[in-house]
């Protein structure tokens, strides 16, 4: 019988590389995006057919209670969660909306209580599961025009250590990758110019891929659970 793990934000970039290196590995998946319902889909017909899994796929809100409460009322058990939805703002703080920033912390830093919370009550009975959320390295040392992104991914840095601690006795890992700068959408935003700048500062001298991201998430999902309460830098030796 095939492991099932949940991944948030799984219709592109970042989650869409974890969906296809878990369903390699031989688990079932159940996928949630907010907007790119028909993207989620036809990822989910490719990964079907090529791996012979089975895969559940969901749109909403993940920082919204009621929606994540919905999806885990069709669930039966579940081996790992994957906090992968985030969404950025850049700009100056003082210019920054109430709405712009509880959109941020709710999807960010909210999303990972709500499907926790469920998550738990589903991985106690076996005493085994892993949670393992996406941050960031500014969640570790701040970032100047992003206060609200790196306030939610040091809030999740903080919680992903209080829950490992909490939930070791019952069998149950809790991990964050703290990513560096990887290919994806959300940093689209910046020029050739700004990007060479960003590169001229990673010792590796290049972004990360979002295969990258995936293949750290299938070794944490896999290894011994004595791994817990981690924070593990995915920067290429920026920080």
């Amino acid at each position: 019988m095939n492991k099932h793990a949940l991944v948030t934000g799984a219709s592109r970039g970042i989650g869409a590389a974890i969906a296809r290196e878990l369903a390699a590995a031989g688990f079932d998946l159940t996928l949630v995006c907010q907007n790119n319902i028909s993207k989620l889909n036809d990822l989910s017909a490719e990964l079907q057919n090529e791996f012979h899994i089975t895969v559940n796929c969901y749109q909403g809100d993940i920082g919204n209670s009621s929606f994540v409460n919905s999806i885990f009322s069709d669930m039966t058990s579940l081996d790992l969660l994957v906090n992968n939805a985030g969404i950025a703002y850049i700009g100056l703080l003082q210019d920054m909306t109430d709405e712009e920033w509880d959109k941020v912390m709710a999807t960010n830093l909210n999303s990972i209580f709500y499907t926790s919370r469920q998550a738990i009550k589903l991985m106690l009975p076996n005493k085994s599961g892993r949670i393992i959320n996406i941050s960031s390295m500014w969640g570790s040392v701040g970032a100047s025009m992003e206060v609200a992104y790196s306030a939610s991914k040091g809030g999740m840095n903080s919680f992903t250590r209080a829950l490992a601690k909490e939930l070791a006795p019952s069998g149950i890992a809790v991990n964050a990758i703290a990513c560096g700068v990887i290919e994806t959408d959300m940093n689209k935003c910046f020029s050739d110019e700004e990007n060479q700048a960003i590169i001229d500062e990673i010792p590796v001298g290049r972004f990360a891929s979002p295969s990258e991201v995936a293949e750290v998430v299938v070794n944490l999902a896999t290894t011994t659970p004595y791994l817990t309460g981690q924070i593990i830098g995915l920067d290429g030796g920026f920080l």
